[in-house]
């Protein structure tokens, strides 16, 4: 019981901070690769800390509501996943609050807003397909749905699961809103102007949509260690190769249109997913 108030605390309190680092290293490397010196590491902290402090200017009361639920399921989500809960709700939670966040920009009067909020709608249905045959794929390797379990397997997941695991990563590009699958907003500063579900949202609402996204970059790259977990080096070595693959994406590729986002995610998710939990379901029943 201590054990799973320290995670959930840990989760809390660091994970902003973690995801932050993570964000300014993005932000040097992402410079690096376009000639540029780029900002401190630090800069993405002090641009959250900036917009805590900018004045709350409402447009919606029933919006921003709808982004505090956003900020709390991925929270939940989070606290659910480092204590070692069921990896079920860890992926629904993680969905109701994106659907909080579409609710948020939908309240707001702005087309832009709106055709914002739509694509992300797209980017759910491309994603969460993946997400839950990664559970199921879980499941049938390790026996269980519980984190912890599934942490303390013995064997590697990623000989068992390696299309599961292309898969995320191909999914991945839309969790972290990377090009070419930024479909709804981005990061990039030329298309800061029309920024698509955020555009109605600005001071300390938009820092609360930043901090959630934070949280929930913390919470699938902790996802993605899961395959690695027998072998802690290796699952370091694999998340940092991983990321650095997203950040050359982002940096080499434009945006594609929402029908291509969700047709190929779709046919990875058959053909690497699905493909690859067949396989072993197959595989365990010649085995027994």
């Amino acid at each position: 019981m201590m054990t799973s108030v320290l995670a959930a605390l840990a989760f809390v309190l660091l994970a902003p901070l973690a995801a932050g680092l993570l964000n300014g290293v993005d932000r040097i490397v992402s410079a690096r690769m376009q000639s540029r010196m780029g900002p401190p590491v630090l800069q993405p902290l002090y641009d959250l800390c900036k917009l805590f402090q900018k004045e709350r200017i409402a447009v919606t009361t029933s919006g921003h509501f709808f982004l505090l639920g956003y900020l709390l399921f991925t929270v939940v989500a989070g606290v659910e996943f480092f204590i070692g809960g069921d990896l079920l709700i860890v992926i629904f939670a993680l969905a109701l609050g994106s659907v909080f966040f579409v609710l948020g920009a939908f309240a707001a009067g702005s087309p832009y807003s709106h055709i914002g909020a739509e694509r992300e709608l797209v980017q759910l249905m491309a994603s969460e397909p993946m997400l839950i045959i990664a559970a199921m794929g879980f499941y049938v390797a390790a026996g269980s749905f519980q984190v912890k379990d599934i942490f303390a397997h013995p064997d590697l997941m990623i000989v068992t699961l390696p299309g599961i695991f292309l898969g995320l990563v191909y999914i991945l590009t839309i969790k972290l809103r990377k090009s070419p699958f930024d479909l709804s907003t981005s990061h990039h500063a030329h298309q800061e102007i029309i920024k698509g579900i955020t555009t109605e949202f600005s001071g300390p609402y938009l820092a609360v949509i930043e901090l959630a996204h934070w949280y929930e970059t913390v919470l699938l790259m902790g996802l993605m260690y899961l395959f690695f977990s027998a072998m802690p080096w290796l699952g370091a070595a694999a998340l940092i190769v991983v990321y650095f693959l997203e950040i050359l994406a982002d940096n080499t590729n434009a945006r594609l249109y929402w029908q291509w986002v969700l047709r190929t995610s779709w046919v990875f998710t058959v053909v690497a997913g699905a493909g690859n939990l067949v396989v072993l379901y197959y595989l365990k029943r010649a085995g027994n």
